[in-house]
């Protein structure tokens, strides 16, 4: 979903368990594995509060990704049809700076936002996904798309912190935004060069002259970089032009996966469009979901493997936004037996993103294996202004979960203090 699931597009988003912490491990990782980096892909404008503020979603730290996961929840309730509460959707307005963008946490929304202001493309293209689908905030998303198409970099991209390098997942909810709030993602060139979006896209895509089974699949950012699941997830939904919330594409619909075709002899062969992009990111997720038993892999650098709920999440939705409905059935069975804990522990951007997965599946989020998502959400936060009798029952155990996990802080701010040199030097910025 993939800024930080998406740092998450894992985050601990995205990506939140969800987007953010799975950027937050990427970023990390080239900082430990190339030497040089990708900025983390969540910054705070302020510390972490004494108390939460009133109308904020989830029960942890909002430091990082208060505006990420406030964002998943209201779309998520909005996809399903619960209002959200009025002061939740005022929590998130308020979040926004003068100029349109958004921080990853405001602590003192009424103080202005200035120089030293860390605004940051994820946290600001998911505000608009949001605030656009619940209608009655034009201004503040028009602002807020502004200011996205000020900060695009020459190479069509968009990196999370502006002046650093494009990176996959970045540009990829930039692209949602822009879709959400009605743009043509295909219209919005830079301002040196003309290109597009999708030009910057495509960049990240590896072709037939990769190595090992690498092709079809997109790098985090840096060229040479292997192959990854949580940018392939990302970017194969926003080659599509789609964001957050993709539709069903109907009862029975099940276009076959096309795979770059890297047989006849061609090396140079890749993806030269957007949707043969996709196709081949979607090739590559899912012979990694078949190789791996029907989930994705993450593992922080020097931790053992092991399965990626909200990565997996993402490529679900990327496969149903291809209409590739036999591919996305067996990791969506996967995710119905082994995202219940997951969810729990998160909170609501993780909780947001499942619903999400079950929206774009046709699937009932009110009993995803055994578990009634909507009414997990509902109770992370302040009660919804007007939801479905069946969602007013008590989920308290569902609140224990929030933002970003311990670790995961530790995670973040170890990639913030390697990346810190390469960030002051750019400037004169993923559910592994």
């Amino acid at each position: 979903m993939a800024p930080m699931a998406s740092m998450a597009h894992q985050a601990p988003s995205t990506h939140s368990v969800a987007f953010l912490a799975r950027r937050a491990a990427t970023a990390l990782a080239a900082v430990l594995v190339l030497g040089a980096a990708a900025a983390p892909a969540a910054y705070a404008d302020s510390a972490s509060p004494k108390k939460l503020p009133d109308g904020l979603y989830g029960s942890k730290d909002p430091q990082y990704d208060g505006v990420w996961r406030q964002s998943l929840a209201l779309l998520a309730q909005d996809t399903v049809g619960v209002r959200p509460a009025a002061s939740a959707v005022k929590w998130l307005a308020g979040q926004q700076c003068a100029d349109g963008s958004f921080t990853a946490f405001r602590a003192e929304p009424g103080k202005p936002c200035d120089a030293k202001t860390r605004r940051d493309t994820n946290p600001t293209a998911a505000a608009v996904q949001a605030l656009a689908a619940l209608g009655g905030h034009g201004d503040a998303v028009k602002k807020a798309v502004s200011w996205l198409k000020s900060v695009q970099n020459d190479d069509g991209g968009w990196s999370s912190m502006a002046g650093s390098p494009s990176d996959a997942n970045s540009t990829s909810v930039v692209i949602g935004a822009l879709a959400a709030a009605g743009e043509k993602p295909q219209s919005v060139t830079s301002k040196k060069g003309g290109k597009t979006p999708y030009d910057g896209l495509l960049t990240f895509q590896l072709g037939c002259a990769e190595k090992g089974d690498g092709h079809g699949a997109f790098t985090f950012q840096l060229k040479g970089a292997a192959p990854n699941a949580d940018a392939t997830a990302a970017a194969a939904t926003g080659a599509r032009g789609k964001g957050f919330v993709v539709e069903p594409a109907g009862k029975g619909a099940d276009t076959p996966v096309k795979p770059l075709n890297c047989k006849d002899g061609d090396k140079k062969a890749g993806a030269d469009d957007p949707a043969q992009a996709a196709e081949a990111g979607d090739g590559y997720l899912v012979a990694q979901l078949e190789k791996n038993g029907q989930h994705l892999l993450s593992a922080m650098p020097g931790a053992e493997k092991q399965p990626d709920v909200g990565n997996t999440a993402d490529a679900v939705v990327s496969l149903a936004a291809g209409a590739h409905g036999a591919a996305a059935a067996k990791p969506l069975k996967w995710l119905e037996k082994n995202s219940a804990d997951w969810a729990k522990q998160s909170g609501p951007a993780a909780y947001a993103q499942l619903v999400l997965v079950a929206h774009a599946t046709g699937t009932d989020p009110r009993s995803f294996g055994g578990t009634d998502l909507v009414a997990a959400l509902n109770a992370t936060g302040p009660e919804p202004a007007a939801a479905a009798e069946k969602d007013s029952k008590d989920a308290d155990e569902s609140k224990d979960g929030g933002g970003l996990g311990l670790v995961w802080v530790i995670g973040i701010g170890l990639a913030i203090g390697a990346g810190i040199g390469f960030l002051l030097s750019s400037r004169k910025k993923s559910r592994l």
